[in-house]
């Protein structure tokens, strides 16, 4: 997001940063399995190193993303919902908008919490390396995530939902209930009748939401030399285990995307929009295109305006409403994505989690799914900060971190699609499309 207007400034191209984390991966992967298998993990300047050096740097790029990620899920979410809730402009297109994307976005993450339970990526790790790794890491987890206590069950899961503080919610780190006050005074900000004082709160929140965006941008840029410090440790830890399983997490990423993209947007355009499914992805291949080069759904918001109303025809109210709150509130790609990290990673590092924990992952996916930022890399801080929630390890996220370009591009693809298809089906009973031959 940040690197082009670098370059711009200095005048001279720089190094992508994507290409700066892959280098960054396989440095530090191929060095940590020459030290694996030609020194050993035992080795004391290899602990020493790891203790004092390639630690604590991880751990503190770790810190920076969880400072950050409280004020921009908060204010995406809000932004998100208050917008895509102007009841009083659109009427049913905003609920309707609204209920479809908490349905779809559910599916997504019960297909991939469906397909890691089934493959299991995860697992087949030594449980001794495993267990060193969650030793060594413990107490610095637990000093950037807080102590998460005991997870209720039952009702009182339900009841720990909603705050009495809000402010010592965010304290605590009880993401659920921030979410939950999210939500609200972003349905707040739509039932209020408009003025002043309310225009002025939004952009408050807006602007919230622009400084934390920024700062992400800038922390992003230290990914690299913290994606090296991971792979490092890793990779000295586990040898070419490492290699196995993050293949095989790929792969299930890939399976699930796909998935949903062919299968269940299919069904949805069929039987919701009315619509020809060969006919709708030949017509949106120009917006896909874009979306895998950029992994941004933001940056393919123009495209994708387009081709809803040159290609498919759409109702120009229905799809510049959709379109617009769906590049950041509609990330069906993302909250699949989300869930099926999480889960890998506490197979890798064996973590047991119950049925209960399953679904609270499940629910906050679905909730980061309309509050993630539709920029490069914008669901890193919602993994880590649900990995804390849950007990797994926030150090595991450098073992995604030198392949997330690539799925990156994969899921935000999902994502347009997803805004489209879901433009297709609202515009379904409105106004008559301009090119009624695309529909069956």
């Amino acid at each position: 997001m940040t690197e082009p207007r670098a370059a711009a400034g200095h005048g001279r191209s720089k190094l992508p940063l994507h290409w700066k984390m892959a280098i960054g991966f396989f440095a530090g992967l191929l060095l940590g399995l020459l030290v694996h298998y030609g020194v050993g993990a035992d080795a004391p300047w290899v602990q020493r190193f790891t203790a004092y050096v390639t630690q604590p740097a991880g751990t503190l790029f770790l810190r920076l993303i969880f400072m950050l990620v409280l004020p921009l899920l908060f204010s995406a979410l809000v932004i998100g919902v208050a917008e895509m809730g102007d009841v009083r402009a659109l009427g049913r297109i905003g609920w309707r908008s609204l209920g479809y994307t908490v349905v779809v976005s559910g599916i997504a993450v019960l297909l991939g919490i469906a397909l890691v339970n089934w493959l299991r990526p995860g697992a087949g790790i030594d449980p001794a390396r495993a267990q060193q790794l969650l030793a060594e890491g413990s107490e610095r987890a637990s000093a950037i995530v807080g102590s998460a206590g005991k997870q209720p069950g039952g009702a009182d899961m339900l009841l720990s939902i909603v705050p009495d503080n809000v402010v010592k919610a965010a304290a605590d780190n009880t993401i659920l209930a921030v979410m939950f006050f999210a939500l609200m005074l972003g349905v707040g900000l739509v039932l209020t009748r408009n003025n002043q004082a309310t225009a002025t709160l939004q952009r408050g929140i807006e602007g919230l939401f622009e400084v934390s965006m920024t700062l992400i941008g800038l922390v992003i840029r230290l990914a690299p030399y913290a994606v090296f410090c991971f792979m490092f440790n890793l990779a000295v830890l586990f040898g070419w285990e490492l290699l196995r399983s993050l293949g095989a997490y790929v792969g299930v990423v890939m399976l699930a995307l796909a998935i949903h993209m062919f299968v269940v947007y299919s069904l949805v355009l069929r039987f919701a929009g009315g619509y020809s499914p060969a006919r709708f992805f030949r017509n949106v291949q120009e917006a896909m295109v874009m979306a895998f080069s950029t992994a941004s759904s933001n940056a393919t918001l123009p495209t994708a305006l387009r081709v809803a109303e040159e290609k498919l025809g759409l109702p120009h109210k229905v799809s510049r409403f959709v379109l617009t709150v769906g590049a950041t509130a509609n990330q069906n790609g993302s909250a699949l994505f989300e869930g099926v990290t999480v889960l890998f990673l506490a197979q890798f590092f064996g973590v047991e989690l119950t049925l209960a924990q399953q679904l609270t992952v499940m629910f906050v996916c679905i909730l980061g799914g309309v509050g993630t930022a539709g920029v490069p890399a914008g669901t890193l801080p919602v993994i880590a900060l649900i990995c804390g929630m849950v007990g797994v390890p926030p150090e595991g996220i450098g073992l995604i971190l030198g392949v997330d370009r690539f799925l990156d591009m994969c899921r935000t693809t999902v994502n347009v699609t997803g805004d489209l298809v879901l433009a297709t089906a609202i515009s379904r009973g409105e106004e008559a499309p301009v090119a009624a031959p695309a529909r069956d």
